[in-house]
């Protein structure tokens, strides 16, 4: 039990019929009451405290309130542990101990969108240089920020942005390798690959209710992720399809445009937003990622009027003017502590979205946020 504490050590931070601050639990582990339950009397309390009760530690409720009281420096280091919780979850075996693991791994996800929506933004929007890796995740990661900050400005409610993430996290549940194989791969796609692709909505809808998974709107959404209105879409051309796998599916295809693979590479923001919006101007859907997104969205790489060159970290009172961590002199000159700018200043304003190779200096991320959060 060394890794709990008594609950005698906290009891000064219980209030009789208020929701507790966190889980007590007795000397084996077992869980006796949990955290938000309430404690109704002294005697119930003094009962507790005489057969030694522990105060219950629950790792992932930990998680997300580090997250929330970090600062803004601190959050791109637990990006990367986030990310690599969801990736051993998708790795392991979708079985009844999936949806448990899964939602471990949601919650600090959507804490971290909600705690810094550029930041999140920023993890799509950043190019990767080197080898294609971890595409699989990566892309699922995406689809999720993507929908639930699209899902937060069309107004959903909350537990339907959550849900979404969910959706997204799993949607590719059954072609998690050869996801990451097409990535690298450098000859066409083959006959049974395209099978594969289209059957694979349908193939991990029913892993997920075989795994124990019993939320209709979740499975649905991930059996029609590519399903579209008109009847165009796969694995069975339905024209009926509710609003989260239509949002699943906008975030999903808007994503992969910021993906790279072997013979495809990653596009400039810009163009990527003006492209999406252009392939569906109707869709509410696709108005809000593009809203959401703007113009010069957190990761772009960007030259200034000024000439020098720098990336963009938070977004702005407008979609043409964000916050920049510049990296180079007017002269091209490489600097080793960036310097803020603000592009509403017209000297400082963004003149075009460029390729990160341009960017001769890479500092680490903490830096960039760092520069930009005074």
């Amino acid at each position: 039990m060394s890794s709990f504490q008594p609950l005698s050590a906290q009891v000064s931070r219980i209030r009789i019929g208020e929701p507790l601050p966190f889980g007590i639990c007795d000397a084996d582990g077992r869980l006796l009451l949990a955290r938000g339950q309430v404690i109704h009397s002294q005697g119930q309390l003094e009962g507790l405290l005489d057969r030694g009760s522990y105060i219950h530690r629950d790792v992932v409720t930990e998680v997300v309130e580090k997250i929330r009281n970090a600062k803004p420096h601190e959050l791109p280091g637990m990006w990367g542990a986030s990310a690599s919780q969801v990736g051993r979850v998708l790795k392991a075996q979708v079985d009844s101990q999936f949806e448990g693991a899964l939602e471990r791994a949601v919650q600090p996800v959507v804490a971290l969108i909600e705690r810094d929506p550029d930041l999140a933004i920023l993890q799509i929007v950043r190019l990767e240089e080197g080898p294609v890796t971890n595409y699989t995740n990566r892309r699922a990661i995406h689809a999720a920020i993507t929908g639930h900050l699209a899902s937060r400005r069309l107004g959903w409610d909350p537990a339907a942005g959550r849900q979404l993430v969910r959706a997204a996290l799993t949607m590719n549940l059954a072609m998690a390798e050869l996801q990451n194989r097409l990535a690298s791969q450098v000859t066409p796609v083959t006959a049974l690959q395209r099978q594969a692709i289209e059957d694979h909505p349908r193939r991990a809808a029913e892993l997920l209710r075989t795994a124990g998974v019993t939320d209709s709107m979740w499975i649905d959404a991930v059996e029609r992720h590519h399903e579209v209105p008109d009847g165009s879409g796969y694995p069975r051309g339905l024209t009926d399809v509710h609003e989260m796998a239509l949002l699943l599916n906008r975030a999903d295809v808007f994503t992969a445009r910021f993906s790279a693979r072997v013979v495809r590479p990653a596009q400039l923001a810009d163009h990527a937003a003006r492209q999406f919006f252009a392939s569906d101007a109707r869709s509410v859907f696709t108005a809000a990622i593009v809203k959401e997104f703007g113009l010069y969205p957190p990761g772009s790489t960007v030259r200034l009027k000024s000439g020098e060159l720098g990336m963009v970290i938070r977004r702005g009172d407008t979609a043409a003017t964000p916050l920049v961590a510049v990296l180079t002199t007017r002269q091209g000159d490489p600097l080793m502590t960036p310097l803020p700018r603000d592009t509403a200043q017209a000297e400082f304003g963004v003149a075009a979205v460029v390729p990160s190779s341009a960017l001769k200096v890479r500092l680490p991320l903490e830096r960039l946020v760092q520069a930009c959060s005074h």
